[in-house]
């Protein structure tokens, strides 16, 4: 399925029905560029976009989740200052970890969105109810994506899917009310 071919009211039909946002890491919310300094430690860069947008959605009712395929006490320490509790890492079979997850809530694969950019997500983007790519995703990650977002991996991605699920939904006036208060006077 690519983007092309779904249309707006098919998209936001499946982001009204979002409970549960299931995140990749490489490539997601980072820019997938794998940075180690000289003492071999790895290094991630994470966009404060991405990390505001997880937290207003999840304030907003939806659930949010990460599987990834490596591990990375830096995706530890960032899952924790995000509150996202649900963190599996190290794992190449996605679906097995995504069921793993959420085994003791009897969720329904259609009211999930999965964000992916490469193989090991398809797995589980097949099987969701609203499979979302970034656009540098793997061209066959793309394809069977209903919805590729503008931003790439990295660069706000996840914030743009977060906004669009609270628009959808009708909770982002609300999230955004706190930033936008016109009744408290400057220097007040």
């Amino acid at each position: 399925m690519s983007s092309k071919t779904n249309s707006k009211e098919k998209i936001e039909r499946q982001l009204s029905r979002v409970r549960h946002l299931i995140l990749d890491v490489d490539g997601v919310l980072t820019d997938g560029k794998l940075y180690f300094d000289n003492n071999g430690n790895e290094l991630k860069t994470f966009h404060t976009l991405d990390g505001h947008g997880i937290k207003m959605l999840q304030k907003s009712g939806v659930q949010v989740a990460i599987i990834t395929g490596r591990r990375s006490s830096v995706v530890e320490r960032r899952a924790h200052d995000l509150g996202v509790h649900k963190l599996i890492q190290g794992r190449e079979d996605k679906l097995t970890a995504l069921h793993e997850l959420f085994a003791q809530e009897g969720c329904r694969m259609e009211d999930m969105a999965y964000v992916g950019d490469d193989y090991p997500d398809l797995t589980v983007m097949t099987r969701v109810g609203c499979p979302i790519a970034v656009p540098n995703a793997a061209p066959p990650v793309r394809e069977r994506a209903i919805w590729v977002t503008e931003a790439r991996g990295g660069e706000g991605a996840v914030r743009e899917v977060c906004d669009r699920i609270m628009r959808v939904q009708g909770t982002f006036a609300a999230a955004l009310a706190p930033y936008i208060d016109t009744d408290t006077p400057i220097g007040k």
